[in-house]
């Protein structure tokens, strides 16, 4: 199987790497619009050629679009509009805007929106992984929507990269990584700049920063190419979310400010529990 990868970053590169090592693609083709991101990509052999994203088209069985979401709304009826029988694969963090922008096109069938929760903080061809999806969860949306045979083949990808399905509709998507994926971006962010306009002296915060702050403010790391167009196509869900947040703190600070210590200590127990959820879910 000959599979072209569109954007060679962490998650395009990182698929890249297995799909070819795990003997599922015979050629890796990769398309970027990069030209640095092109030179390293076939320097560490994340890909076998760089072609033109319609000569890649061509030549390949599979199109992963792996791209920033705001492109993927653009590339991806373009690239349906030049499908023969290849099967295109989008693995971006909003589904729906992405979903609803090929709804009505007549190869529709040809698609699937499929969000591999998987990555680092980190971005570009170096730093791709290995087995970096090995035991995640990728996410299938709206499935009715594309061919039996197009969902064979993602399968037959997502299984190749160790990575069991979960199927629920683009709407369903967005809201649930609003609350386990785009608010821990959202945090980490705001803790970073909180901690930076406090903090003048950056000596100070890297000789007293615990495991724990620099657990908290990793993804503070992430590239705002990516991360910007998300918040903005997940918006309502991602408010909504940031208000129940805001909530919460409100209701610590008062904890706090009245060293309510039963409060503190029903608020901490309260949070616990989500232990036992990410221990085991069943």
């Amino acid at each position: 199987m000959r599979i072209s990868v569109v954007g060679l970053g962490l998650i395009g590169g990182s698929m890249a790497l297995d799909l070819k090592a795990n003997g599922l693609a015979s050629e890796i083709i990769g398309v970027d619009y990069n030209e640095k991101h092109c030179h390293e990509a076939l320097g560490i052999k994340l890909v076998d050629r760089i072609l033109p994203i319609d000569l890649a088209l061509e030549q390949s069985d599979v199109m992963i679009l792996a791209i920033p979401v705001q492109h993927i709304v653009q590339v991806l009826p373009e690239v349906l509009n030049k499908v023969k029988s290849q099967v295109v694969i989008d693995v971006g963090s909003t589904k729906y805007p992405v979903s609803e922008s090929v709804k009505n096109h007549p190869l529709r069938g040809n698609y699937v929106a499929t969000h591999p929760m998987a990555g680092t903080e980190f971005s570009g061809p170096t730093a791709a992984t290995k087995n970096l999806f090995r035991n995640k969860a990728a996410i299938f949306c709206d499935v009715d929507r594309s061919s039996k045979n197009a969902i064979y083949i993602a399968n037959d990808i997502y299984d190749c990269l160790g990575m069991p399905i979960v199927k629920m509709t683009s709407k369903q998507h967005d809201l649930h990584t609003a609350y386990v994926s785009h608010i821990s971006h959202v945090s980490s962010f705001a803790l970073a700049l909180t901690v930076l306009k406090k903090e003048k002296d950056a000596q100070n915060i890297f000789n007293l920063a615990s495991g724990g702050f620099d657990s908290t403010v990793r993804l503070a790391k992430s590239s705002p190419e990516m991360w910007t167009p998300i918040f903005a196509q997940n918006s309502d869900n991602i408010i909504t979310v940031l208000d129940l947040y805001i909530r919460e703190l409100q209701r610590f600070r008062k904890a706090i400010e009245t060293q309510n210590t039963e409060a503190l200590n029903d608020i901490i127990s309260e949070a616990n529990m989500i232990r036992k959820i990410l221990k085991d879910p069943r």
